[in-house]
């Protein structure tokens, strides 16, 4: 089953592969294709918000914004569509990894589909995926590993084969086909272990190596965040940035969100925003809803950064110039309730079996940390600590999706609107340009089949 061609044919075509002149295999790009998690349209700063990303900034400045992109507004189905570039339920992800008992919602990538790096590959492409899997629901260290990374296209993969978990010591964290403890990983002790940070420096890892080899290959990157997706966990360092920034409450930042969608040329000035939902004066814990918000917005600064630190490698090892990146995200702003209850006060004494630095942890909201703290939860903790699992809520969520309708979940463009960064200086020309036409992230594995000179398999062999 071939995946459509339908950026290549309506979107992408006019701006990169007739400008490019690209007609050999050797003058083939690298690719990266960045995605990020439960964040809204307007969180980065080149689509309206105030949170600082400069990279994608630069990113967008130089090459192109699409203002009507989709994804399909839920984890797992925009990554199966994404990765093969297919409509989810024809690639066996049409909800979540459950099997609910009919071919379109196994809960699984199934053998009807290739991935982007199962057909670049064979193209002669090197290919490493670093970050959020979530394409399988096998998920067990001694159970089928069929469609983990490596099984499906990927030479080195680094990430978590779940959807979610602690971004300081998260669940189902693997180093190729092996699961690991972030504590006594041998191949990666930072002075403070941070998930997005680990993410960050695997992609630039891989780069490096890639480089610093005698094989003058292209290469097809894939790397999934998990930043925004709650539990809200941030460095303090990056916190701080954003300390009393949303005292306000949630108006003043949804108003000036939605004048600068307008300003930028994202909408029409007449475009009829959708309304704000959260009362401030109605909030009773006002610093730490605050503090929700400032948690998310380190989360996303910090990625920011660590995109900056791949744009670095790049540009040290001479491949920035010809390497298309693509960012986009699963879908839009959470408004999921995780953790947002509770009564919790510190101080919390450690009073669960501690458990062993060395232990695989495959939990997804974890009922304690490895001391034995319980999970903290609740407005009498503020977010952001390792003992804490907090989201950031519904009404923040409706800011971040400014200027669309719902969220998450949704199929109102709250839920299913995505920006589309396209960055790639051989090829783009028009460097700033906003792109309208409509799009959808089903056109992303065709774009890179054609930009990497790749033949999409006719028949799957699978005996």
């Amino acid at each position: 089953m071939r995946p459509p061609s339908i950026l290549i044919g309506v979107v992408l075509t006019a701006t990169v592969i007739t400008q490019s002149g690209l007609t050999k295999a050797a003058e083939r790009p690298n690719i990266i294709v960045i995605l990020c998690d439960d964040m809204g349209y307007s969180d980065i700063g080149c689509y309206g918000g105030e949170i600082d990303t400069p990279n994608l900034n630069t990113l967008a400045k130089g090459g192109l914004r699409f203002t009507q992109f989709y994804n399909t507004g839920r984890c797992c189905p925009t990554r199966a569509c994404l990765l093969t570039g297919l409509y989810p339920h024809q690639a066996g992800i049409g909800w979540m990894m459950t099997d609910r008992g009919h071919d379109g919602y196994r809960g699984d990538l199934n053998e009807s589909c290739r991935t982007i790096p199962e057909v670049l590959r064979p193209a002669g492409y090197s290919t490493y995926g670093v970050g959020k899997w979530h394409v399988t629901k096998h998920i067990q260290p001694d159970g089928p590993k069929h469609n983990w990374p490596l099984q499906r296209g990927f030479e080195k993969f680094y990430g978590t084969i779940t959807g979610a978990g602690s971004f300081f010591d998260p669940g189902t964290l693997t180093r190729g086909n092996q699961n690991i403890s972030p504590i006594t990983d041998t191949e990666y002790q930072p002075e403070q272990y941070y998930y997005t940070d680990a993410i960050s420096d695997h992609a630039v890892r891989f780069i490096d190596e890639h480089c610093a080899s005698t094989d003058e290959k292209p290469f097809f990157m894939y790397v999934a965040y998990t930043a925004a997706h709650w539990p809200m966990h941030a460095l303090e360092k990056d916190i701080a940035k954003y300390k009393g920034k949303y005292d306000g409450g949630y108006s003043p930042t949804h108003a000036a969100r939605a004048q600068r969608v307008v300003d930028l040329g994202l909408v029409k000035e007449s475009f009829d925003s959708a309304p704000l939902i959260g009362d401030w004066d109605k909030v009773e814990h006002k610093e730490w809803e605050a503090r929700c918000m400032e948690v998310y917005a380190a989360m996303i600064d910090n990625m920011d950064q660590g995109i900056g630190r791949i744009l670095k490698s790049l540009r040290r090892n001479n491949q920035y110039q010809n390497t298309l990146i693509l960012f986009m995200q699963d879908n839009g702003g959470c408004q999921e309730t995780v953790g947002r209850s509770g009564n919790f006060k510190r101080p919390v004494e450690a009073s669960l079996p501690k458990i062993a630095d060395d232990a695989i942890r495959l939990d997804v909201i974890p009922k304690q940390n490895r001391a034995g703290v319980p999970t903290l939860k609740g407005p009498g903790v503020l977010p952001g600590p390792e003992d804490t699992y907090i989201a950031y809520g519904l009404n923040w969520a409706n800011v971040s999706n400014t200027p669309f309708r719902e969220y998450k979940h949704f199929v109102h463009e709250g839920g299913i609107s995505t920006p589309l960064i396209a960055h790639w200086p051989n090829g783009i020309k028009e460097k700033g340009r906003l792109y309208r036409e409509p799009g959808h992230l089903i056109d992303i594995a065709a774009t890179c089949a054609d930009v990497a000179v790749a033949e999409y398999p006719v028949e799957i062999r699978t005996a």
